[in-house]
């Protein structure tokens, strides 16, 4: 998948545009006499992004917030601060007592709206009030907010997985890193020789590789892709990561671990702790990581690298992409349904986006914001915007936390060593494809 379409595909989506501008110009100008008539009380749900000097990882959207209300006068934003690994969940609860927000971010890791959501009649499609503005977004990105046609939220950044390595482990090492495409048999290979005893006292202290297995988290997936399996059918209907192409790459990834190149805590859910062996202790060579990470590596100035996974049987590069956004929930006054639209369009604006792509290690989904050049000055990010060409979206499917959950449950069960990789792929496909029925 290429997030980045032709100039053509361009050109044709910015043609349709200029037939419509008339229409939302007429549209845009009754959305605004209708802002000035709406006041009260508007509820924003948002998790933790950069933080500032003072450690506020909220302060990005606690300025919106601010500047929204000074432009427009009798209306108070109230920010709820909810942990992304927690959003979903809440919501859930949040729409089961109907006391839903009015605005919510989606994760940059997701995979877009969340089509149960749609399905409850919970979201609001927001095509009118963006209607002007979609020829600025990549296809792609507006794809994972739109649902049976219509566009269920606006995307306001990307982010890929990729693999980032530790650089002076390779030095150490005598180790040439790889700069571009490199196979499973290379990365393998260089993972043993990358695991050794740094101290002499007869015991590893440096691995070659690791990663986390955790719910709605996919940085070890990719590795699943790579001999040409997937997790399910085209038409999401069938479990399909018990296919021979899939068993043999998880294979492959559990060997790591049985040739100690990877640490017994490869396959666990801990996510802090497998970031803080690469980047404080440093006692793990290569990891793969979202692209938030590469901020994180650049303040704590490690001397890394940012390159694809490894290919295996397919002969393709792949990684898992993810589109973060906004979403409008069901409302009853549509002069408020005005407000909101002009709060998401503040949200997703070109300058947040270029701000988001500075600080918070997020590629655009808008080209305008794309067009100037965040990453100028940062070769790391140049470096995995590359992989975006190669980007996937994890399945959208209205029980997919379910299936993710049976999924990653076998997942970590063949990485501790605790099932074999056909057995465990087995049990999973008993579970998901009664979910997906």
């Amino acid at each position: 998948m290429n997030w980045f379409k032709t100039a053509a595909v361009i050109a044709t989506v910015s043609v349709a545009t200029v037939g419509l501008a008339g229409c939302s110009s007429e549209t845009e100008k009754k959305d605004a006499a209708s802002t000035e008539k709406w006041t009260g009380k508007i509820t924003v749900w948002d998790g933790p992004r950069w933080a500032d000097e003072g450690g506020n990882k909220f302060h990005w959207i606690e300025k919106m917030e601010k500047d929204f209300e000074a432009k427009h006068q009798g209306v108070d934003v109230e920010i709820v601060q909810v942990p992304w690994a927690e959003m979903n969940d809440k919501l859930g609860v949040a729409i089961a007592g109907k006391s839903w927000p009015d605005v919510a971010a989606i994760d940059i890791s997701g995979n877009g709206v969340n089509t149960n959501f749609v399905k409850q009649k919970v979201l609001e499609p927001v095509d009118t009030y963006f209607e002007s503005e979609k020829a600025d977004f990549y296809p792609n990105a507006l794809e994972a907010y739109t649902f049976d046609g219509k566009l269920y939220g606006v995307p306001s950044a990307m982010t890929v997985h990729g693999m980032m390595l530790n650089l002076d482990i390779f030095k150490e090492r005598n180790i040439e890193p790889p700069t571009g495409d490199w196979t499973w048999e290379e990365f393998a290979e260089i993972a043993k020789k990358l695991t050794y005893d740094k101290d002499g006292d007869g015991k590893t202290d440096v691995y070659g590789f690791s990663t986390y297995i955790k719910n709605g988290y996919y940085e070890a997936w990719p590795f699943l892709y790579m001999d040409g399996g997937k997790p399910v059918n085209d038409d999401v209907t069938q479990f399909t990561f018990d296919s021979p192409e899939a068993i043999s790459a998880l294979e492959k990834l559990a060997s790591l671990k049985t040739s100690n190149a990877a640490p017994k805590e490869m396959g666990s859910g801990d996510v802090g702790g497998t970031w803080k062996a690469f980047s404080a202790q440093k006692s793990v060579a290569m990891q793969p990581w979202a692209t938030w990470a590469i901020s994180a590596a650049q303040k704590a100035k490690m001397n890394f690298a940012v390159v694809p996974y490894p290919k295996g049987k397919s002969g393709k590069n792949v990684t898992i992409g993810g589109v973060g956004g906004w979403m409008m929930f069901h409302q009853e006054d549509e002069g408020k349904k005005v407000v909101l639209a002009d709060l998401m369009k503040a949200l997703s604006a070109t300058e947040q986006q270029v701000l988001s792509a500075k600080n918070y290690g997020t590629f655009p989904s808008r080209k305008s914001a794309t067009d100037q050049n965040p990453f100028a000055d940062n070769p790391h990010m140049q470096q995995a915007q590359k992989l975006t060409e190669t980007a996937v979206m994890i399945p959208r499917h209205k029980d997919w936390k379910k299936v993710d959950e049976a999924i990653q449950k076998e997942l970590q069960l063949v990485l501790n060593g605790e099932k074999k990789a056909d057995e465990a792929m087995a049990a999973a496909k008993k579970t998901v494809d009664g979910l997906l029925k």
